[in-house]
């Protein structure tokens, strides 16, 4: 298969070209803001790069008529929701007009690949009793990160609708795993045990930890994406994540159980964490019918995979 990866030199974009270089039999294509792999992926530099801007039509439109791929995979975009709310125009920017512009630019240029849009689970409204979420759960985008990826997941489904584009939506939980950096939670925790090991830091400083996740590593969330964008009904959405929950305290614990040491955990109270924190948590039955996916990497293996990169490999 010729294969088109936005957003490849990403967390789940090194991942995902692992997985398909492994199983062979593609030819892989990847976009990127820059045309140098980072030093994480440079195992990665013989996979044809190119620095593109997603909302420039005309270089979208030009690497379409050149790859002409068969399945695309849409990983690209703005991935930080706290940081969406300090710049929300780029948020939209990159999660919604990039989203769009690919869209055009494939009917423009006359073709009808199998894409995979990667969606996200945090643009649910929060469950009721811990009841896990289905599909058909109501949305409340709460920042401009889970907004700008609704109106793109809605677009999405548009696309197949009135132009029969052949789109299927994954939509993420939570994932973690090795590569990924101290923006999240979990790597975060990591960054700072390896560094106290090493003697660079004091402990480990977090805030509220009495929040619930639902955790997936991500070379299993990778394999979703593979089995889906092959197997996936085009206009459908499919929630992939472990549809379990951690209580963010005790994924630190398991964490801690893993190091000789035992450095300070200094924890800042949220004010605005609520009392009683939802345990979202997805269902994931559709997905599993579709494709017969299921998570395999247990949560111990993926907090001990992330530690090691740290302890290996210190933030750029």
């Amino acid at each position: 298969m010729r294969v088109l990866i936005t957003g490849i030199s990403g967390f789940i974009g090194g991942h995902l070209t692992e997985l398909l270089l492994a199983e062979g039999g593609h030819t892989v294509v990847g976009l990127s803001r820059s045309d140098r792999w980072p030093p994480q992926l440079a195992h990665l530099s013989r996979v044809d790069l190119r620095a593109t801007d997603l909302t420039d039509a005309p270089a979208v439109r030009a690497i379409l008529e050149d790859v002409r791929p068969d399945w695309i995979f849409h990983l690209a975009g703005y991935a930080n929701p706290t940081d969406s709310r300090k710049h929300p125009d780029d948020c939209f920017r990159d999660n919604l007009t990039a989203t769009r512009t690919l869209y055009d630019s494939i009917a423009a240029v006359g073709l009808s690949p199998r894409v995979l849009f990667a969606s996200t689970g945090l643009m649910y409204a929060p469950a009721v009793g811990g009841t896990p979420l289905t599909e058909d759960a109501p949305l409340l985008p709460t920042n401009p990160y889970t907004q700008s990826k609704a109106e793109a997941d809605a677009l999405s489904g548009e696309v197949f609708r009135t132009r029969g584009l052949p789109v299927v939506r994954i939509r993420l939980f939570t994932q973690i795993g090795p590569r990924q950096f101290g923006d999240y939670a979990v790597a975060r925790f990591a960054e700072q045990v390896a560094a106290f090991e090493a003697g660079r830091a004091a402990g480990v400083n977090t805030y509220d930890l009495s929040g619930y996740r639902d955790l997936t590593d991500v070379r299993d969330m990778v394999r979703a994406c593979r089995q889906l964008v092959e197997k996936g009904t085009p206009g459908e959405a499919y929630n992939a994540g472990n549809g379990q929950a951690w209580r963010m305290s005790d994924v630190l614990d398991r964490l801690l159980a893993l190091t000789p040491v035992r450095p300070p955990v200094h924890t800042t109270p949220d004010p605005k964490a609520p009392a009683d924190p939802p345990v979202n948590r997805a269902d994931t039955s559709k997905l599993r019918a579709a494709t017969g996916w299921q998570p395999l990497i247990p949560l111990e293996q993926s907090l001990r995979d992330v530690l090691d990169w740290w302890r290996s490999s210190p933030a750029p």
